[in-house]
């Protein structure tokens, strides 16, 4: 019912004033919002997340300018030119020139390929390694996970450092160096983020129902287990990938990784820092976009985990 009142009969009120509300049968069942799924709810919120997705354009961006400015560029980042060594930037050399002549500009997108390379070529070895490993941690529990978390503990608590100084005495500094180093022990964090998820939903009733069907169980680790488990799985690959990137730059700047003339952030930084008070833009842009690289990854890394938060679903 429905109360249609005037200033004179709000203390009177009459038959009248009432009139019964037809009902609508045919609108009672409308769906008033449009039904999302799991993966569009997680869109529209990461897209929301302003910072972000300023985070994803930043990467966007860094990897379209380190494929195609090495192609575009004029100079050779390999060929020394004396005569044009240690010049500011100017519109001959954006970014200058090195020590030896040598443009910036090409040298500071050829490490960002370098960067790149070992930090996404890490995260998906610890991602392969770190499923297959935690999938079987947190699905058969028991003993078998009992030791298998053992030796993934005694693994962690090896220093990085020591991991690299070692295998360098058996093999020479390079990026393949760099990326055995960080994947015999970077995998770990993976391995146990998959196993607290596979815990937690191995005793699900899909998966249950599964078993019930006559599936084995690598067929319900990795066909129904893991896809379910894919959020937080994402989130901490792209966390992975600032933490290589990162590792491979401190490792060049220590001489552990690539060497010279190959371009690398880390190289770069380590020969600015010798001219830093008398050529600082040697320094300046391997640093900045070390930095702003990092910061990107970082923030679209935390967005995705906002949006992979249940308890932040309306």
């Amino acid at each position: 019912m429905s109360i249609q009142l005037n200033e004179r009969s709000v203390n009177h009120p009459t038959p009248d004033m009432f009139q019964k509300i037809r009902k609508d049968s045919a609108g009672s069942e409308e769906i008033v919002r449009k039904s999302l799924t799991a993966w569009q709810d997680i869109r529209m919120r990461l897209v929301s997340n302003k910072l972000a997705m300023c985070g994803f354009w930043i990467i966007a961006a860094i990897v379209v300018c380190a494929i195609f400015v090495p192609i575009l560029s004029p100079h050779d980042h390999f060929t020394n030119d004396l005569a044009s060594k240690n010049q500011l930037p100017s519109w001959a050399h954006w970014f200058g020139t090195d020590d030896l002549g040598r443009d910036m500009l090409e040298r500071t997108w050829k490490g960002a390929q370098i960067s790149l390379f070992v930090g996404v070529t890490a995260a998906l070895i610890d991602l392969v390694i770190g499923i297959i490993y935690g999938g079987i941690m947190g699905f058969y529990g028991g003993k078998v996970d009992e030791v298998m978390n053992r030796i993934a503990e005694i693994l962690y608590s090896l220093p990085h450092l020591l991991v690299v100084i070692l295998l360098l005495v058996v093999m020479e500094p390079s990026l393949t160096t760099i990326i055995v180093a960080m994947s015999i022990t970077g995998w770990i964090k993976m391995a146990w983020i998959v196993r607290g998820q596979i815990m937690q939903l191995k005793n699900q009733e899909y998966a249950l129902a599964s078993r019930a069907l006559g599936a084995g169980n690598m067929r319900i680790i990795f066909r129904h287990l893991i896809p379910n488990a894919m959020g937080p799985i994402l989130v901490t690959l792209t966390l992975t990938v600032p933490g290589a990137i990162f590792s491979e730059a401190f490792l060049s700047f220590l001489g552990l990784g690539v060497q010279s003339p190959v371009a690398s952030w880390g190289t770069m930084i380590d020969d600015g820092t010798k001219a830093l008070l008398i050529y600082p833009w040697r320094l300046l842009f391997p640093a900045f976009f070390l930095s702003l690289t990092i910061f990107a990854f970082n923030v679209f890394g935390d967005g995705l985990r906002d949006a992979f938060d249940p308890k932040l679903r309306k």
